[in-house]
């Protein structure tokens, strides 16, 4: 029988609700994971609404403070769902207490901070993982053993785009999200992070970069109760927008292949487009996060007459990644499996001692991107990565 492991969240809005689910969900689910978590607090600032996320979601407790979260003794798992500007101090003293440390992503707001993070896991001995999840849709786990079979040959090419429209109405508020100090970048970091990471899983490390930021709309309403505005007419309040609101940025890969970035939140019609195309020397991979449970493939070894893209309904236990625990195939997942499948991962690698991918390692590395992609954007230079 499986041995357990205590869980504290700090966190209880949109991730921390996908965080629950998966911590619910695992071991009736994939009953050979090797540790069942056991969901002993959720941590928020709002007392009733932290308490009121502990019963819907299934969590034992609650607290206020993460600092006393990360000092429980019953918690051997620090989950970090937070905003990006308190992920490092919340990582930095859960390792500096001894307990394993799942974060969000992007790992920090800046590459100093990941690089301490690193650090601390490291000095600790504490397994730290990044929640890259669409690492663990089962179709991008097919495109990534077909590559690494050499069934595309070697690649040429990576083009991705992360497309989204949320914030395209001039009226939407200044949320956290649309602020450096809290969220350390926009749609770069939100958004970019997401594509750096699947490029650098299927492609390989990116060794220079050249891009461009900008932002449309440049001031926002102040959501009530914040400061910090400018006044305007008619008295509504508005505040600077300081975070990008898209980038576009071309890389070089180390081993010779070439990538172009696009990441927005103003393409009007797209809710969540999350696309790539890799090519190679013998054929080329497609996916859309729109439609997860397919992957267009193309390999030069067809015959004339059936020669061109295929699509792959990525839904069979026996064939592809993950499926056994789920439906017959046919039987689609969704979104939120991502979650799980990334808690059976992290719960089977702290039994094992070892840190699964995503790791703090590339979660750093992510980072020294985004930093390169920033510095490329503020000079109109091609600029290398600092991983060192």
């Amino acid at each position: 029988m499986a041995g357990t492991i205590g869980v504290g969240l700090v966190g209880y809005k949109f991730m921390g609700k996908a965080h629950s689910n998966a911590y619910r969900q695992v071991a009736h689910f994939f009953p050979d994971v090797a540790l069942r978590p056991e969901m002993k607090a959720i941590c928020g600032r709002d007392e009733a609404g932290v308490r009121a996320a502990a019963e819907q979601f299934g969590w034992q407790g609650y607290e206020t403070d993460w600092r006393a979260l990360v000092a429980r003794d019953d918690i051997g798992l620090v989950d970090v769902s937070t905003p990006g500007d308190s992920h490092a101090p919340i990582a930095i003293a859960a390792a500096g207490n001894g307990k394993h440390v799942f974060c969000e992503k992007p790992l920090a707001n800046t590459l100093a901070e990941a690089r301490q993070m690193l650090a601390a896991v490291r000095q600790n001995k504490v397994v730290g993982m990044v929640n890259f999840n669409y690492r663990r849709v089962p179709a991008v786990q097919l495109a990534k053993r077909l590559i690494d079979e050499g069934r595309i040959g070697q690649i040429y090419h990576w083009r991705a785009v992360y497309l989204q429209d949320w914030i395209m109405d001039p009226n939407f508020p200044l949320v956290w999200r649309l602020q450096k100090d809290t969220a350390g970048a926009g749609t770069l970091g939100d958004l970019g992070a997401h594509v750096i990471d699947l490029a650098r899983m299927l492609v390989g490390e990116i060794s220079h970069v050249s891009g461009m930021l900008t932002t449309f709309i440049k001031q926002r309403p102040v959501l009530a109760g914040t400061t910090g505005g400018l006044g305007a007419a008619g008295g509504q309040e508005l505040g600077e927008v300081t975070v990008d609101d898209a980038a576009l940025f071309l890389t070089q890969f180390a081993n010779g292949a070439v990538g172009s970035f696009e990441v927005t939140r103003f393409a009007k019609g797209r809710a969540n487009y999350n696309s790539f195309e890799i090519n190679g020397s013998k054929g080329s991979i497609q996916f859309n996060l729109e439609r997860m449970n397919e992957l267009n493939v193309l390999f030069d070894d067809d015959t004339a007459d059936v020669k061109g893209y295929r699509n792959v309904l990525v839904t069979d236990g026996g064939a592809h990644p993950y499926m056994s625990a789920w439906w017959p195939a046919g039987h689609i997942i969704g979104w939120e499996h991502t979650f799980t499948h990334g808690v059976y991962d992290l719960m089977n690698g702290i039994a094992a001692g070892q840190s699964p991918a995503a790791t703090f390692e590339d979660g750093m590395r992510c980072q020294a991107i985004l930093d390169a992609v920033e510095r490329s954007a503020g000079s109109g230079a091609w600029v290398e990565p600092e991983y060192e």
